[in-house]
C-alpha cells in the first residue's frame, strides 16, 4: 500500500458517548456468579493465517470502541478485525453458550467480522480514536503501529488508510512506535519509542512531531522502550507511561516533564491504567505475577498487589477496570479471569474463559458485557476470542 499523506481527519465534535455511559450503565455488575458466554470466534483466525503463521495464529488483546458499538482485535497474522455488536446485545435477549460449546474447536463462529485490515508486519499496538462514535463517520478510525512501519490511521468503516505519521531515528530512517494512545480530546496521538515519547498532531500527517526525551545518560528519568501509555480520566494533563526497563512514570502532558518515577516490577511493563477517579495507577508487567496499585497522590510505596497467573509469559496480559470503577479484572496464563475489589485489593471472583493463555480482557463501556481474547505462540496454538455477558 502506498504510504501517502492524505489530509488529516477533522477533530470529532462532542458526542453523546459520555452521556450514554453515565445514563445507560446504571446497574452494577454481579461478581458473585460466573458470566454467561454469548458469542465466540475461532475459525476466522485460522483460515487466512496459513501463509503468515501456519498453525500458530493467536490473538493479542481486544478493545471495545469508545461508543461500545464494536470491538477490535489484533492477531499474530498481522490482521486487525472489527466485530459489530448485534442489536440483540442491547436488548439483553441473549442466548447463552454451554461450556462445551465455548471450548469446542469445531463450533462455528457466532458471526463474521465486519472489517479486516492487513498490516505489513508484526503489530506492536493499536488504539481507537478516543472520541469515536458511529453517528459521526469522521470519528470512526483507529491507529496501529507495527514493526519497521510508521503509525497508520485507518478508517473503521471502509478499511482504507487515512493518514501516516512518521518518526525518524538519528540515521534519518523510519522507526516504529511500540505503544499508542490518543489524548482524551482526540487532537493528538502519543507514541512510545526507545527512551522517547513523540506527540503527533492528528490533523497534520507526516513527520512533524514533538519529542519528549524520557531518559538521558547521567540523569534521572525513565530508561528503555516506552511500551504502554494511558491518560488520566480525571485530568487530561496527566499521562502514565510504562517501559520495558520495569519502570513506570507519570508525565505532565502539557510540559512533557516527568512528575515522578515508579519502580517495583520484576519484568518489563506491558500495561498502565488509571483508576476511574484518577487517584490511583495500576501497572502490570511481563513474567510478573503482581499488578501493582500506586496512589499517585502519595508515591512512596505500593498500596497493594493484585496477584494473577502471569509469571511464565512474555505476552501482554490485559486487565481492565469496570465503568463504575469498583472492580478490576485480568486475564492470565491459566485461561482464567480474576476480578478484584479495588477498595480492598482482594479477589472476589474467578472463572475459566479459555483453555489457553487469556491475554485480552475488557469491559464494555456501558453494557454488562466483557470481551476476552486468548492464545499463545506454539505449534498447536489456536486462537479463541470470546465475548462474554455478565448478568446484572
Amino acid at each position: 500500500m502506498q504510504e501517502n499523506d492524505p489530509p488529516g481527519p477533522e477533530v470529532a465534535p462532542e458526542s453523546s458517548t459520555e452521556q450514554a455511559k453515565s445514563t445507560t450503565y446504571a446497574a452494577q455488575l454481579q461478581f458473585d456468579r460466573p458470566p454467561r458466554s454469548i458469542y465466540h470466534f475461532r475459525e476466522q483466525y485460522l483460515g487466512g493465517a496459513a501463509t503468515i503463521c501456519p498453525n500458530t495464529n493467536f490473538l493479542k488483546g481486544v478493545k471495545w470502541s469508545p461508543d461500545g458499538a464494536c470491538f477490535l482485535t489484533a492477531s499474530d497474522d498481522n490482521c486487525l478485525r472489527i466485530f459489530d455488536l448485534p442489536a440483540e446485545a442491547y436488548s439483553g435477549e441473549l442466548k447463552s453458550q454451554s461450556a462445551t460449546e465455548l471450548h469446542d474447536e469445531t463450533a462455528t463462529d457466532s458471526f463474521a467480522a465486519a472489517l479486516q485490515v492487513q498490516e505489513g508486519e508484526l503489530v506492536y499496538d493499536y488504539a481507537w480514536y478516543s472520541r469515536m462514535h458511529t453517528s459521526d463517520p469522521v470519528s470512526c478510525c483507529f491507529a496501529t503501529t507495527s514493526r519497521a512501519h510508521p503509525i497508520h490511521l485507518w478508517d473503521a468503516c471502509s478499511g482504507s488508510l487515512r493518514c501516516v505519521y512518521r518518526a525518524y531515528d538519528a540515521a534519518d530512517e523510519i522507526t516504529a512506535a511500540y505503544s499508542l494512545a490518543f489524548h482524551g480530546q482526540g487532537s493528538r496521538i502519543w507514541a512510545g519509542y526507545n527512551k522517547a515519547i513523540r506527540v503527533f498532531d492528528l490533523s497534520r500527517p507526516g513527520r512533524d512531531c514533538q519529542t519528549i526525551t524520557t531518559f538521558q545518560k547521567g540523569q534521572d528519568g525513565q530508561p528503555g522502550i516506552i511500551s504502554c501509555l494511558d491518560f488520566s480520566p480525571d485530568d487530561p494533563n496527566l499521562m502514565a507511561a510504562g517501559s520495558y526497563s520495569s519502570v513506570a512514570a507519570v508525565y505532565d502532558a502539557t510540559s512533557g516533564s516527568a512528575a515522578f518515577i515508579l519502580s517495583g516490577h520484576k519484568g518489563g511493563l506491558t500495561q498502565v491504567k488509571f483508576s476511574a477517579d484518577g487517584n490511583f495507577l495500576y501497572t502490570g508487567a511481563r513474567k510478573d505475577t503482581d499488578i501493582l496499585c500506586w496512589d499517585i497522590r502519595y508515591t512512596s510505596d505500593v498500596v497493594y498487589r493484585l496477584q494473577r497467573d502471569t509469571g511464565d509469559t512474555n505476552q501482554r496480559i490485559q486487565f481492565d477496570i469496570e465503568p463504575m470503577g469498583r472492580h478490576l479484572a485480568t486475564g492470565g496464563s491459566d485461561g482464567k479471569v480474576v476480578s478484584f475489589d479495588l477498595t480492598t485489593g482482594e479477589p472476589v471472583s474467578t472463572f475459566l474463559a479459555a483453555t489457553d493463555t487469556l491475554n485480552g480482557f475488557q469491559f464494555h463501556p456501558y453494557l454488562p458485557l466483557a470481551a476476552t481474547a486468548s492464545g499463545r505462540s506454539s505449534s498447536t496454538g489456536t486462537p479463541s476470542p470470546v465475548l462474554s455477558s455478565q448478568d446484572v
